[in-house]
């Protein structure tokens, strides 16, 4: 039983933050995971692979490990460079490229 300890990516469909700023811990899973001929979905005989735990803070995350004996690692995320942008850029006559539909 391993678990993984990191901050949650932002959507790649929308340019918000929300649901990024708590600390997941995942436990990874051993077994094989298999897929459900009907369906489609990934199953696996191994129900912790399912668990999830939130915490605000890395520091409450480890101490939750730590006191459970739960062998853990952390992976830091890394910040994003954002570039800010307008709405307006989009419509501006001195764009680099050209844009059309």
């Amino acid at each position: 039983m391993f678990a993984k300890i990191y901050q949650p990516n932002p959507s790649a469909m929308t340019s918000g933050r929300a649901k990024t700023h708590h600390w997941l811990l995942d436990f990874e899973t051993k077994g094989s995971v298999l897929i459900d001929p009907l369906t489609g979905y990934k199953r696996s005989v191994d129900p912790r692979s399912q668990v999830e735990l939130k915490f605000e803070t890395k520091e409450e995350a480890i101490t939750y490990a730590k006191n459970n004996n739960i062998p853990h690692r952390v992976i830091d995320t890394r910040p994003t460079d954002r570039i800010p942008r307008s709405y307006a850029d989009n419509f501006s006559y001195d764009r680099k490229l050209p844009w059309t539909h």
